[in-house]
């Protein structure tokens, strides 16, 4: 552990180990510190100075025993009280980590909250916990986590996150009061510059950070300067602060500067020397398919000849998988074909597999809903944009399936980050079309990423009259699909392709040979010139006076 000797002492010293870590090589650390014994972790019974409510609710309610090697190495110095500065993954039990000591921290400054009964005495006006998460999905599995935690105290835990009835959340709070608040950033900054809202910490013993890296990433510097200048000043009340990051760039380490103690932190390193990360350890597969019209047939075949091999085998894992999509519209119409599957799986002579989706587009309850469902199913399919790449935990998925070339490294990398969690095996999948691979070749250089052509739906020459079974199911399912949901997947593809014209080829063959459509959807001239693709050959251009009120094929520009 670094213990802080003088403010420029210590910071320098984070600067100087950060430099070995980035998105991908987060495990090399020049001075690779500990916070724990290299032995086997403790348990939690064996933790000393811990509310018996709180480990009661871990060993009896949780079930959860021998601590991993990120909490063994994290609670214990951070129950002292100092600020701590932990790099860590996901996957590796740092929710449970970090909300243990902030729980015990808040115990420890008001010992009455150990009571159920101080339930009653909650206020909105006086939180004394706060966790700021980057994104809502997060946040609320931290809730859940926190709740169950807190079940046999007084502590009261409510949710703040943006995309929810504001108004409601209030209401909810100022009933119940609350004594950890989980938010995000943008949703906590709008309630403390709010004067309405009765949401103050003038008590606050602890703030927890995390994932900072991807808050930062994502745009929230500003709110969380203007957060802690809402917050009450460490000089006048000293409270713990815990910044958890999977990396540690320049802007966390700023961030800290502004946030920890220089005087009283410790750098916890849960990352081991040499530690294999997914990315390396996982196996991982490329297959090149003709074109978009092979992509889905290629998507199914895979998910049954995984399915059926989990079926035949009593020694193999339950298929569990994650399909990842670079646009909303592909997401829920992939969504809407493994729901059609799913109904007509004993027609086809298939295992019944249960198909989940998330996406933007559902409401925060149907996509909690979602999440808890798959978080808690043996095997399925999540169907799901980048929503669920970073953070979210779903415990034993056996495959991550992407299709098409990520928006870039890290999302491959946090998106193949979801299945290999805490020592399981796993494996990775790209699907992607020949004309996109130089593209994916470049971005993901130097990944252990093998070309497969084990998929007989790949190559096959459907424009030349061949076929396979999953090119016939596949093609039959795009019959029944709703036309609009086919003619809005079909514009969104544009807005995430840099090669427009040879992607509209690609896509215009597609909803010919695999749609069964005479002609790809009406797009208006306005759209074509403002996508680029004037040049394009086979594009339905119609005037817009020219569209027929009743056919549903038509798209007028506008983004989907």
């Amino acid at each position: 552990v670094l213990s802080a000797q003088s403010s420029i002492a210590t910071l320098n010293k984070i600067s100087f180990i950060s430099r070995a870590y980035s998105a991908e090589a987060t495990a090399q650390a020049s001075e690779p510190t500990s916070s724990a014994p290299a032995e086997e972790p403790a348990r939690f019974s064996e933790l000393q100075d811990v509310d018996q409510a709180l480990l009661r609710a871990i060993v009896d309610g949780m079930k959860y025993d021998t601590m991993t090697p990120v909490q063994a190495k994290t609670i214990v110095p951070a129950l002292k009280g100092t600020d701590i500065v932990a790099q860590a993954k996901t996957g590796t039990g740092k929710t449970l980590a970090f909300l243990l000591p902030l729980l015990q921290r808040m115990i420890n400054e008001d010992p009455t909250l150990a009571n159920r009964g101080a339930r009653r005495e909650a206020r909105s006006d006086d939180i004394r916990g706060i966790v700021l998460s980057p994104t809502r999905e997060l946040a609320e599995q931290i809730a859940v986590e926190a709740r169950r935690l807190t079940a046999n105290t007084g502590l009261v835990v409510q949710c703040a996150v943006g995309g929810t009835d504001k108004r409601q959340m209030l209401m909810q709070t100022r009933r119940q009061g609350c004594h950890l608040l989980v938010a995000t950033p943008g949703r906590l900054n709008d309630l403390l510059q709010d004067p309405r809202s009765n949401i103050e910490a003038p008590n606050l013993a602890a703030l927890v950070l995390d994932e900072a890296d991807r808050m930062l990433d994502t745009g929230f510097e500003r709110e969380l300067n203007e957060i802690q200048s809402q917050l009450p000043s460490p000089h006048d009340k000293i409270r713990q602060t815990i910044l958890v990051s999977a990396t540690i760039p320049d802007s966390v380490i700023r961030l800290a500067r502004t946030m920890v103690r220089a005087d009283d932190f410790e750098f916890v390193q849960t990352i081991p020397e040499n530690e294999s990360l997914t990315h390396d350890k996982v196996p991982q597969h490329i297959v090149p398919v003709s074109g978009w019209t092979h992509v889905f047939p290629s998507l199914f075949e895979l998910i049954d000849r995984e399915t059926a091999k989990s079926f035949e085998d009593p020694n193999a894992r339950p298929f569990k998988a994650i399909v990842y999509f670079n646009t909303t519209c592909l997401v829920e119409l992939a969504g809407e074909m493994g729901f059609h599957r799913q109904r007509n799986s004993r027609s086809r002579g298939a295992h019944p597999l249960h198909t989940y989706v998330m996406q933007s587009k559902l409401t925060q309850s149907q996509r909690q809903k979602a999440a808890d469902m798959f978080r808690g199913a043996k095997s399925g399919v999540l169907f799901s944009s980048d929503v669920t790449a970073r953070g979210m935990d779903f415990p034993d998925v056996t495959h991550v399936i992407q299709v098409d070339t990520p928006r870039d490294r890290e999302s491959y990398i946090h998106r193949l980050g979801r299945t290999g969690r805490q020592n399981k095996e796993g494996e990775g999948w790209l699907i992607i079309p020949h004309s996109s691979v130089g593209g994916a070749r470049k971005l993901l250089s130097g990944l252990p990423i093998k070309q497969n052509s084990s998929l007989e739906s790949a190559e096959t020459d459907v424009e030349g009259g061949e076929t396979t079974p999953a090119h016939k199911d596949t093609r039959a399912i795009f019959e029944v699909m709703p036309r609009r949901l086919l003619s809005s997947t079909y514009a969104s593809m544009f807005g995430v392709s840099t090669d427009k014209v040879t992607l509209a080829e690609d896509v215009n063959s597609w909803t010919q040979h695999g749609w069964g459509w005479e002609a790809p959807p009406y797009v208006s001239p306005v759209w074509v010139n403002k996508m680029g693709l004037s040049r394009a050959r086979g594009m339905n251009v119609k005037a817009k006076d020219d569209f027929d009120a009743g056919d549903d094929r038509q798209f007028r520009g506008g983004d989907r």
